[in-house]
């Protein structure tokens, strides 16, 4: 175990760096210790791990697959590590877990923050990523869970709590529809529309939209983020397109409003809570998705007390 841990430690050093030299520089030890390591295993598998260039060294199929073979080691050693505390009643580990932009304030960072208070010896890491990429993150092994939507279609992934989420208009308080709960989508025609476009999971939900019902939308901007759409509308460039959760921190806080678009067409988009199916979370990281899983219901869309009728 030492001697291929040991191992796994130097060649993934020289598979990030691309460089011997560089590595043994990192970890303070001789690179012929590094090298003769990895000839070693080469020799053993009876294949090379590196092509060797004048620029450097870069990984052959071989070496990509023993990397991502040594990422989950290293993931599996952590979770073992976890458990074992977990018996001599440490409440302590290493969690990671992925999720989608719109995640990244408000009610995540606030779960974070209890945990952290609760289990001053858990340690998170949080990865901000695309849909499909939480996705893939779960399904691999990368990281812990990840918060997604539309999960169902995926056989990788066991879904442990799941919210609606809704499509609507953003605007300023101040602009006519933030007076009402809900509104068609014809009711943009002639307004100036910042659009989301891909890879966010909403670009698709537009494209339903204006297929199905023919209307032809003036895009006064796109953009791929979701920051930049509300500080977009908050310029007042033009009427934003996205979901409750995308603005529920703004929408709180009273500087920006949301309509609910009420075409039938339009179905919710389901968010969901994930874990890798054919992977038990490790102590800490159950720990960690209990708590989240206890206020995930915060994420769903809660319409306006006092809603005004449908426009």
């Amino acid at each position: 175990m030492p001697a291929f841990s040991r191992f796994l430690r130097y060649f993934m050093t020289v598979g990030r760096l691309g460089s011997i030299r560089r590595a043994a520089d990192e970890l303070n030890v001789s690179a012929s210790a590094i090298a003769r390591q990895i000839l070693n295993v080469e020799a053993e598998i009876g294949a090379p791990l590196f092509e060797r260039l004048p620029s450097g060294l870069r990984l052959t199929a071989a070496g990509e697959i023993m990397m991502a073979a040594g990422g989950r080691w290293q993931k599996n050693m952590a979770d073992v590590r976890g458990q074992i505390e977990a018996l001599r009643g440490l409440k302590r580990g290493h969690v990671d877990m992925a999720i989608i932009d719109a995640l990244a304030k408000g009610v995540i960072p606030a779960a974070i923050h209890a945990i952290k208070s609760r289990y001053p010896g858990i340690t998170i890491g949080v990865k901000v990523l695309e849909n499909e990429a939480v996705r893939k993150a779960v399904a691999d092994g990368s990281v812990d869970f990840g918060i997604l939507f539309e999960p169902h279609s995926y056989r990788e992934l066991s879904v442990r709590a799941f919210v609606n989420v809704v499509l609507g208009f953003v605007t300023p308080p101040d602009h006519p529809l933030a007076g009402t709960s809900e509104a068609r989508f014809s009711s943009c025609m002639g307004a100036g529309l910042i659009v989301p476009a891909e890879p966010l999971a909403v670009s698709q939900q537009i494209a339903v939209l204006e297929g199905a019902t023919g209307l032809q939308i003036e895009r006064a901007a796109t953009s791929d983020n979701i920051q930049m759409i509300t500080s977009l509308v908050l310029q007042r460039v033009g009427i934003g397109i996205l979901t409750s959760l995308d603005v529920m921190t703004e929408v709180e806080q009273g500087v920006l409003s949301f309509t609910r678009i009420s075409d039938t067409l339009l179905r919710p988009m389901t968010l969901a809570l994930c874990t890798a199916a054919a992977r038990m979370p490790s102590h800490a990281a159950g720990i960690v998705l209990t708590e989240i899983e206890n206020g995930f219901s915060q994420l769903s869309y809660t319409p306006p007390a006092k809603a005004e009728e449908t426009i």
